[in-house]
């Protein structure tokens, strides 16, 4: 009777743990009360060791599976496992009040039961490490990108999710915080900004996730959302306890919040409008965090169209060259030009606003600067054979650019193609704000350099870096950005006209040519006369001119009136 009584609580057992993914103490302790019953076992309990060192010392994690009434300590039975992550895990059965000792078939039977008991937790310990792997951040011991998906899903199942914001954002120029305080200190630090966070998510469904980097996502209860803004707004975080050393921490963020269930919005729904948020905010010169709204997707599905048409628009050769003329201050005659570029597509002359912050977000903006260098070397070739007089043209290179270690090569390959001579073309980078960025651009210009192509630095005095871009990159133009030069009618004239003269001053001390951007009034022209700047680019000269247009400014005689 025992036996066939005895087998039916085993089978009960092993279909309950069967059946479950991560057992609680409580399930299993329910789950196995009619084994324990009838083998006359008063605790059933795990000890894991971390290594045989501990196991020595006694130092273990204990798990107690089962226990009730008043175990006897006389006897025991227990097994010794290693598990696969190299612990070491030791089971121990103990018997009940019960005096009499346990009979040897009771003991066989225990065996097997501990033997199951092994089996059913190493394969709840597999599927736990197997989650940890999928949902967790090994390097900050956090969720990651995939445990925010699973709650998404999870609360839109449950219809609670428009009670949620998702908030994405990325810590703000972490980069150079490492190399301020080094890369251990800047790990701290970056645990303890999110630690701050995390301390604001006192319900189960909230979380902070890594996306990666310095990169991360929230999902908050909307009536925190505010805090949580406020935190990432930026605090000075504690770094150094001995020196009570901080440094001042702060993010870009876009915020989702996540409208009533029906609005029909799917879970990838919210991860692709944070998303579109959060890009919006870090590309912003103005604004930290970015709300999605209705305008932002209407902004999406325009992108979206001038990425589906970039290819066929190449193909077509949409793209036009306009020349805007560099104005010799001196002479008023044209001695170069910078390049931009302008989309006629459908019929319309598209602003470079709409397309190019778009095509800057992938790769194809470096296929359109390619375009533009590729066309700017066949009109300067026809100018050559035909006896217009030639200028030197500059032509702008995103930023995309400095991970292409064939840069230089590709460059030159496009300008020998149409035979130019290299002293025809310069080549315009904007300033950078990380260290390999920096490093890669000091490497493209001396390869420039070698092969005498100019190089300028474009939006100079803007950067965060810019002194020092100037003293570790040997430059032969400094493009001045507009905001060096006063507006007589709402700026301080007195304090920006020192500035301008003094980086004037400098650059032609170091040898490099001056040229003002955004020149519009006579004020400006008469200060940049008054010191010796080198050239004037801007609508006081010319606008922006289609090719056959620009050619008329080339003719030997053509002056700007004074």
């Amino acid at each position: 009777m025992i036996t066939d009584e005895y087998t039916k609580a085993l089978e009960k057992f092993i279909s309950a743990m069967q059946n479950v993914d991560s057992p609680t103490p409580d399930f299993m302790a329910e789950a196995m009360t009619d084994i324990c019953r009838i083998l006359r076992i008063g605790k059933v309990e795990m000890l894991v060791y971390d290594n045989e060192a501990a196991e020595h010392l006694g130092l273990a994690n204990v798990h107690r599976f089962y226990n009730c009434g008043s175990p006897c300590l006389g006897e025991y039975i227990s097994k010794r496992i290693l598990t696969a992550d190299e612990q070491i895990a030791v089971y121990r059965v103990t018997v009940g009040n019960d005096t009499e000792p346990w009979t040897d078939d009771e003991r066989s039977r225990i065996d097997i039961f501990i033997m199951l008991l092994s089996t059913f937790n190493g394969k709840f310990r597999l599927l736990s490490l197997t989650h940890r792997l999928t949902f967790f951040d090994s390097d900050l011991n956090m969720y990651n990108h995939r445990h925010f998906m699973m709650m998404v899903r999870k609360l839109y199942k449950e219809e609670t999710i428009d009670e949620f914001a998702a908030v994405y954002f990325n810590l703000r120029r972490f980069s150079i915080v490492n190399q301020q305080i080094g890369r251990e200190n800047g790990t701290r630090v970056m645990k303890r900004f999110i630690g701050m966070l995390e301390s604001l998510t006192d319900c189960s469904d909230e979380c902070v996730c890594r996306i990666g980097g310095d990169n991360f996502i929230t999902l908050i209860k909307q009536d925190k959302l505010d805090k949580v803004l406020e935190l990432l707004s930026g605090t000075g975080i504690t770094y150094d306890e001995s020196r009570s050393e901080r440094i001042f921490i702060s993010a870009t963020a876009g915020v989702y919040v996540i409208p009533d269930m029906d609005s029909f919005i799917l879970p990838t729904d919210i991860m692709d409008r944070v998303s579109m948020a959060f890009y919006l905010a870090r590309g912003s010169a103005k604004q930290d965090v970015v709300f999605f709204d209705d305008a932002l997707l209407a902004q999406s599905k325009q992108n979206n169209e001038i990425t589906a048409c970039f290819p066929k628009a190449i193909e077509k050769q949409e793209f036009l060259v306009y020349y805007q003329p560099k104005v010799d201050i001196r002479t008023r005659t044209v001695a170069g030009s910078e390049a931009l570029c302008r989309w006629f597509h459908n019929e319309r002359l598209v602003p470079p606003a709409e397309f190019i912050p778009v095509l800057e977000q992938g790769r194809d903006i470096c296929k359109l600067d390619f375009y533009m260098l590729d066309m700017v070397c066949r009109d300067i070739r026809r100018w050559l054979d035909t006896g217009v007089r030639a200028v030197r043209v500059s032509v702008n290179l995103s930023r995309r650019h400095l991970s292409d270690m064939d840069l230089l090569s590709h460059i030159v390959d496009i300008i020998d193609k149409h035979e130019v001579p290299h002293e025809y073309i310069e080549i315009e980078l904007t300033e950078t704000t990380t260290d390999v960025e920096f490093k890669e651009l000091k490497r493209i210009i001396r390869g420039l350099q070698e092969v005498g192509i100019a190089t300028s630095v474009d939006d100079f005095g803007i950067g965060y870096s810019s002194l020092n871009l100037i003293k570790e990159v040997p430059w032969d133009v400094l493009k001045l950005d507009k905001s060096l030069l006063p507006d007589y009618e709402k700026d301080d004239p007195i304090q920006k006209s020192i500035m301008f003269r003094h980086i004037v001053a400098m650059g032609r001390e170091m040898g490099v040519e001056c040229i003002a951007e955004g020149v519009e009034t006579k004020e400006q022209v008469k200060l940049l006369e008054e010191n010796r700047c080198d050239l004037a680019q801007g609508f006081y000269f010319d606008r922006p001119l289609p090719v056959k247009e620009f050619e008329t400014r080339l003719v030997d005689d053509f002056k700007y009136d004074r």
